[in-house]
């Protein structure tokens, strides 16, 4: 069974690290459904950044931080998103480990960098589609700026996050230091794999939601 793999950078430890493979969906189903006319939304140019600080965020004030504390659930209302998160490491190769593809509505974070709601930069990440169909990301890319991204942490607490871009991009051209870069403020990323699928490539790059803690509760 073809697997496609997305090129994206390792977070390393809030590092920036050499490009590496990025496994998070197998474009199987489109494959054998024969169904690329139902390939993930894609993020329009209306939804990049305009202007910003150097990462990609947005200028907007942002919530005071919260303490370190895991993360146990993700929310995206605009796009359906209710699942539970479980926590990523690396490979041995250095690049992110990624859920069990068998767990449609699995999506994990990168424990071993900052937790959703502390001063720097968190990672979500999760598969677009695996062989019976769409996961939990699948429709990532038709998030808009201003939406929400709720967080429930092990402490009791929920992290709201505002969307400032949704991004797509080429592996080749995958911007290590915009996603992973360290920020002097809390920072979200939700990434899965996007830009376009092609039979005998497979998907051709990554989708990026780059988003700021503005509220908790």
């Amino acid at each position: 069974m073809r697997r496609s793999l997305c090129r994206i950078g390792s977070p390393g430890n809030a590092a920036i690290a050499a490009v590496t493979v990025f496994a998070l969906c197998s474009g199987t189903w489109l494959l054998r459904s024969g169904a690329e006319s139902q390939a993930p939304p894609q993020p329009s140019a209306a939804q990049a950044r305009s202007g910003g600080d150097h990462h990609g965020g947005s200028a907007g004030a942002a919530a005071p931080a919260l303490p370190p504390s895991p993360p146990d659930r993700v929310r995206i209302p605009a796009i359906e998103v209710n699942a539970p998160l479980t926590g990523l490491g690396l490979t041995g190769s250095g690049s992110l480990d990624v859920p069990p593809a068998d767990r449609e509505n699995l999506a994990g974070w990168y424990e071993a960098g900052t937790t959703p709601g502390e001063t720097g930069t968190a990672i979500i990440a999760g598969h677009v589609d695996n062989a019976d169909g769409p996961a939990v990301f699948y429709s990532l890319g038709a998030l808009r700026k201003g939406g929400t991204i709720e967080v429930d942490r092990r402490d009791g607490s929920v992290a709201v996050f505002t969307v400032d871009a949704v991004e797509v991009y080429d592996a080749q051209d995958f911007p290590d230091r915009k996603v992973y870069g360290a920020a002097k403020r809390p920072e979200l990323r939700v990434i899965t794999c996007g830009g376009g699928y092609s039979r005998t490539t497979g998907y051709q790059g990554n989708v990026v939601v780059f988003a700021h803690l503005t509220g908790s509760r």
